[in-house]
């Protein structure tokens, strides 16, 4: 009996002892414990944003150009899988996501070059490090493949590959540091919940400089240059959206509350700039078009990214309002007073959605708006910030892209010749046929 009695007591302060340390125990590891449920939606979202560059945007693109140029618009963006994917694994993810030491309100470091301590054990937050880190690529990939439709039809796929490179290293990387790694934007404040201006302003701003410094297709405006395949744009403009939710909600990082109000809040915005878009050509023109109402959907899934985390639902009504009326009215009238060829729209939908959804969230994650809460005190102050954030992101890419495209054209050049222009980029470029003529 006082054996047992003594082995009794024995197991008692053993678990008193570990009742009274588990909190602490708890509290140590909380972020360092992998979340299985975190890291099945992550792993979901990681696949349904990459959905949207391949095969959403290739055909969304796609089917927007002239068929004789379908292939080379699809490898274009294929390209960009390969390319940044090798790039991030070398020093992209580094740059990005880790410590720059003097330089880290613009940049990070090079801790994690070659992801070498990367192991199956290594954990960022409630999921595994290589699934946060594979979800961020799949952002990077998708940013310089938006750009490749403003200058679709007469780039010289080798500037592009180069453009690509150098943009990604010196516009990408850092100012996805400066909002989402330790950087100055974040500092100030600036509400990106998942990349307004690190994938939209960025992508927007770099496509009009391109547009304009390569110059218009030939015959652009005066000859027609419709899309050769509408149905191709509208399967790439669903897969997009579909995989938009990946891309916002996977934002969050963990499947919770947030998440779930991230989903809602885009399928209203989108919803609602898709309708608006409509409508402006169904009054002004006599009859909506299906490419009109699958660019504005875009639109609102562009407008409402920086926003998704923040915003109610009637702010996403606002958002997704003033993303149809504006995107409508720039990517038509503005485009055609000022006669610079962005043959995909890329600024008129990404460039302007981004700055629309960019400044909204300022107004949007108010309380009274129905949102999740200010990073600032005052609307005013936060709306301040957002302007900073997206001034501070546009002069940064203009001057990288100008800089980089200046450069590359005086080594290689940037356009295809008259000939191969006309003969189209698929035979010139890659000497194969989308289609049999």
């Amino acid at each position: 009996m006082k054996s047992s009695f003594s082995h009794n007591t024995l197991r008692c302060v053993q678990l008193l002892i570990a009742i009274a340390v588990l909190p602490a125990s708890l509290l140590a590891g909380e972020n360092d414990v992998i979340n299985t449920g975190d890291t099945a939606w992550m792993l979901t979202a990681t696949v349904l944003v990459l959905f949207m560059t391949i095969p959403g945007l290739s055909l969304f693109y796609g089917g927007l150009v002239r068929n004789k140029n379908v292939l080379s618009v699809l490898m274009q963006c294929f390209a960009m899988v390969g390319v940044i994917t090798i790039l991030w694994v070398l020093f992209g993810y580094s740059l990005a996501f880790t410590d720059g030491g003097g330089m880290n309100k613009f940049i990070g470091g090079l801790s994690k070059a070659f992801l070498s301590d990367l192991t199956p054990d290594s954990v960022s937050g409630t999921i595994p490090e290589s699934v946060f880190l594979c979800f961020q690529l799949t952002f990077a990939i998708i940013t310089p493949a938006l750009i490749v439709g403003a200058f679709a039809e007469r780039m010289k796929f080798s500037a592009m590959l180069w453009f690509s490179v150098i943009w990604f290293m010196l516009s990408y990387l850092p100012i996805c540091h400066m909002a989402w790694g330790g950087g100055i934007l974040g500092d100030w404040g600036v509400l990106d919940f998942a990349g307004g201006t690190v994938v939209h302003i960025n992508a927007g701003i770099a496509g009009l400089v391109a547009c304009v410094m390569i110059g218009k297709r030939r015959g652009f405006p005066n000859q027609p240059m419709k899309p050769h395949s509408l149905p191709l744009t509208v399967i790439g403009a669903s897969m997009l959206w579909v995989g938009w939710f990946g891309f916002n909600a996977g934002s969050q990082l963990a499947a919770d509350g947030t998440a779930g109000m991230a989903m809602l809040v885009t399928q209203v915005a989108t919803a609602a700039a898709a309708v608006t878009w409509m409508f402006i050509e169904w009054i002004r023109h006599g009859k909506p078009s299906v490419l009109g109402i699958a660019t504005g959907a875009v639109g609102g899934l562009v407008a409402i990214t920086p926003a998704s985390g923040t915003a109610g639902p009637m702010g996403a009504l606002l958002i997704g309002f003033s993303a149809g009326l504006l995107c409508y009215f720039f990517s038509t009238s503005v485009k055609k007073k000022f006669g610079y060829d962005d043959s995909l729209d890329v600024f008129g939908v990404h460039g302007v959605g981004g700055i629309i959804g960019a400044l909204l969230t300022g107004l949007c994650a108010a309380e009274f708006m129905g949102g999740s809460g200010l990073a600032h005190d005052t609307v005013g102050a936060q709306l301040w910030n957002q302007f900073l954030g997206v001034t501070l992101t546009v002069v940064w890419c203009g001057v990288v892209s100008v800089v980089s495209l200046f450069v590359i054209d005086k080594i290689i050049g940037l356009r295809v010749t008259d000939e191969e222009e006309v003969v189209g980029l698929d035979i010139s470029l890659h000497d194969e046929q989308g289609y049999e003529i």
